[in-house]
């Protein structure tokens, strides 16, 4: 099913008492609200996230982190103890659907359940605009396809009323109903709130940016985050910066968001695997950063692990940390 179907799905009826039972809805439905007024809507990422624990056997916070960024867009942040990943997940509330932006590295519900985590925000959302669970649409999508993005798909595979992006580059493009990848710009109508995504390939070829026309959060996944940009690809990557700077250009942002932190606040990078970051950095960033990055970035001619003073291009050194000083140059 593609972005066309799934916007049209929800408003399909097959026979008269289901377009009774429909007209019924949506007399009752309460006013919508309204996402166009008063943007940037206002709202706050926390002072500290949960970030695992020097004993991950002792750890005894939840295995997810939920914070309310604002009263429709919540934050889901994976627990480090769970997995050094710790990936970083945004839930975007519309009138009529919810997306929910890639979906932390855990696979079983009995390991930890990320479908009951979001299921319970979609249910405080709704008791507090009055309405009910069962008519929001979820929409599960990645920002690329590495496992720490999308193993927890198959927990929402029977959930009804839920949608999926498929697991290769062909399914991923086409469910946007894109025809000219990367450079093609869609919008997805969450009822009332428009969700822009278009082609960020680099850290692998098949990857997304997204950004949210609410709150004004361009999300960024892997491709540009608070850590190690893992560039597999650097002239599409270099291309896709390109990208990032000319939307900015031409569209306020509040914030650049990234999936991951894997930097301290006084810019000390935390080692590949690390499952406890005390002192770690914040993941929002600013355009102002977004666009130092890149500048810095044309001063790049060879492989090798650079520091912006914000996040490290890692220009194809995936196998390398910065702990390693063999074969690469540093900057």
């Amino acid at each position: 099913m593609d972005r066309r179907t799934f916007l049209s799905a929800a408003a399909v009826t097959t026979t008269a008492s289901g377009s009774l039972a429909s007209a019924a809805a949506a007399a009752a439905r309460p006013t919508p609200i309204d996402f166009t007024k008063n943007l940037p809507a206002p709202g706050t990422f926390p002072t500290k996230w949960i970030c695992g624990s020097s004993s991950c056997m002792d750890n005894t916070d939840p295995p997810v982190h939920v914070h309310w960024y604002n009263p429709h867009t919540a934050i889901l942040r994976q627990n480090k103890a769970y997995s050094y990943e710790a990936p970083f997940a945004p839930l975007y509330f519309g009138n009529d659907r919810v997306l929910l932006l890639d979906e932390g590295f855990v696979q079983l519900r009995n390991d930890w359940d990320l479908r009951g985590v979001v299921d319970k925000c979609i249910e405080e959302w709704c008791a507090r605009n009055g309405r009910d669970p069962a008519s929001l649409e979820l929409l599960v999508a990645f920002s690329h396809l590495h496992v720490d993005h999308y193993a927890a798909v198959n927990q929402f595979a029977d959930r009804p009323n839920t949608r999926y992006m498929g697991l290769t580059h062909e399914e991923m493009v086409g469910f946007w109903g894109m025809t000219n990848f990367p450079e093609e710009r869609v919008t997805l109508d969450l009822g009332g709130r428009d969700i822009l995504i278009w082609g960020s390939p680099g850290h692998v070829i098949s990857e997304f940016a997204y950004y949210d026309s609410y709150t004004q959060i361009l999300y960024t996944g892997d491709m540009f985050y608070r850590g190690r940009c893992y560039i597999s690809f650097w002239e599409p990557w270099f291309a896709s910066m390109q990208r990032l700077i000319d939307f900015c250009d031409t569209h306020p942002v509040t914030h650049v968001m990234g999936c991951h932190v894997e930097i301290s606040n006084d810019g000390q990078d935390y080692a590949y695997g690390m499952t406890y970051q005390p002192d770690e950095a914040p993941v929002e960033m600013t355009v102002g950063q977004l666009r130092h990055a890149f500048e810095f970035a044309k001063t790049i001619k060879e492989p090798g692990i650079y520091f912006t003073g914000t996040v490290f291009l890692c220009n194809q050194t995936r196998g390398t940390t910065t702990i390693d000083k063999n074969p690469y140059r540093y900057g």
